[in-house]
């Protein structure tokens, strides 16, 4: 994982205070400042998944509220066929500035058939 949460962790941090950015991610005090040494004794996915959906928010322009990136990149991942609604919301997410890169893939997933007829015994 990139070390962009940490910038962002940082930052607010910087802005606020440790204490106040521990509260808003749901993690003690000690995590986040041991985190922001580089001294955190733990993996750090799970901090900085959480980071990331906390403090980098987007605004979505088709649904006009902001949004996570996973929830971004569900919306524009796999074409919806349930309701026009959500057909709606996807082909504006595929032309949005901010459709992230990784998104789902599109493509059947289905396996292809062999070219032939299988001959049985």
């Amino acid at each position: 994982m990139s070390g962009d949460w940490l910038d962002i962790l940082t930052a607010e941090a910087r802005r606020t205070s440790i204490a106040a950015t521990a509260r808003r991610l749901g993690y003690s005090r000690t995590a986040v400042s041991l985190a922001l040494a580089g001294k955190y004794p733990g993996g750090t996915d799970r901090l900085a998944t959480t980071v990331l959906e906390t403090f980098c928010r987007t605004l979505c322009p088709h649904l006009d509220r902001e949004m996570t990136p996973a929830e971004c990149a569900k919306n524009g991942g796999r074409v919806p066929t349930s309701s026009p609604a959500a057909l709606r919301l996807w082909r504006a997410c595929q032309a949005c500035p901010h459709r992230p890169d990784e998104t789902p893939s599109t493509a059947n997933p289905r396996p292809k058939k062999a070219a032939g007829k299988e001959q049985t015994a």
